[in-house]
């Protein structure tokens, strides 16, 4: 039986507005002694000027830095600016709150997690994807002790990262079934709760595809939900395997390959189509329910030539060797990968 802890945001705000309630939220969990705002430029007037206004009003000291990637390097120079008392609010995009989340952790500070855009599960995992020179790495950090995503501004974000964050859910079909698959044959360790977790979260995507449409906050709102448990399924696993399988290792082997590599979510909502298809299973359904919500499901449409996805797919078991999925230990050929994309229509 594990005794591993289970980490959970102590209070949770998906609401319109909720932004101009930072300070008071702040006080409400003692966490108002020093805040370092860790932002990034684009984000800065969208997000941290209200939380800046919130934070004077209630006459809370603050520090404020702007960050543009998710480097060791950017998490460096946050970390200078942490001291003990310091709450680290990340307010911004995917690297942003990574950053933020990373930094507090190895500091051993609270983390207060403020997405301005719903484009991954990341907001509220305990997992931070830091780039190295030619990879992305998965770090161990922690959960935010709070989550306050104010769904006006998410919103206003474009809506190809809230059409991004969809396409991240829905690849949670496949993570389930590569995770269920290395139980059977790896005897990987596997949570029931978590993966259950995990499909509600995507079926919440795929049930109200309908419903998600560009500047509109009720799809903010179920957007931010379904990344929210998503990402609670990820702190019950211990592991991001409720989120992460085959369809991933797909998006990282194109990060590997591609100067310019899309977006993550949209990478993945392509391998899913594709990994699903690997799994015998309904992959046409995955690709109407991306395209309802405007996300890519051809090479085309994301400027990624053919055999650069011919490439990925031939090395994406590579990526984590340790990680049993459906490409199995020795991958797929080259000419498997093309008649895969080939017949699931991605080039």
């Amino acid at each position: 039986m594990s005794n591993r802890k289970i980490q959970m945001p102590r209070e949770v705000y998906i609401d319109p507005g909720i932004v101009k309630d930072t300070a008071d939220i702040c006080k409400t969990l003692h966490l108002d002694k020093k805040i370092l705002i860790v932002t990034g430029s684009h984000t800065y007037d969208v997000g941290a000027v209200p939380v800046i206004e919130s934070l004077e009003k209630a006459d809370i000291g603050y520090d404020v830095i702007k960050v543009d990637k998710a480097s060791f390097e950017s998490i460096s120079e946050v970390e200078e600016l942490i001291t003990p008392d310091t709450t680290v609010l990340g307010i911004g995009g995917g690297k942003v709150i990574d950053v933020a989340k990373l930094s507090s952790y190895n500091q051993g500070v609270y983390f207060v997690s403020m997405p301005t855009t719903a484009s991954h599960d990341g907001i509220v995992s305990p997992l931070a994807s830091i780039k190295n020179p030619n990879t992305s790495t998965s770090a161990k950090a922690h959960s935010p002790i709070a989550v306050i995503a104010d769904t006006e501004i998410i919103a206003q974000s474009p809506f190809r990262l809230l059409s991004a964050g969809c396409a991240d859910l829905i690849s949670n079909f496949t993570a389930i079934k590569d995770w269920k698959l290395a139980h059977r044959l790896k005897n990987a360790q596997f949570s029931e709760s978590a993966a259950s977790l995990s499909i509600m979260s995507a079926h919440l995507i795929t049930d109200n595809v309908s419903n998600i449409k560009p500047n509109l906050e009720a799809s903010a709102r179920i957007v931010m939900k379904s990344l929210f448990s998503g990402g609670m399924a990820i702190s019950i696993a211990g592991t991001s395997r409720p989120a992460s399988g085959s369809e991933h290792l797909f998006s990282h082997a194109l990060d590997k390959i591609l100067d310019k590599p899309a977006l993550h979510g949209e990478q993945c909502g392509i391998g899913t189509i594709m990994m699903m298809y690997l799994h015998d299973g309904d992959w046409k359904a995955i690709k109407n329910s991306l395209k309802a919500v405007q996300a890519p499901t051809t090479a085309a449409e994301i400027g990624i030539a053919d055999e650069d996805i011919i490439e990925a797919l031939t090395i994406s078991h590579e990526i984590r060797p340790e990680r049993y999925t459906i490409l199995g230990d020795n991958g797929i050929s080259k000419d498997a990968a093309y008649e895969l994309a080939y017949k699931t229509g991605v080039i």
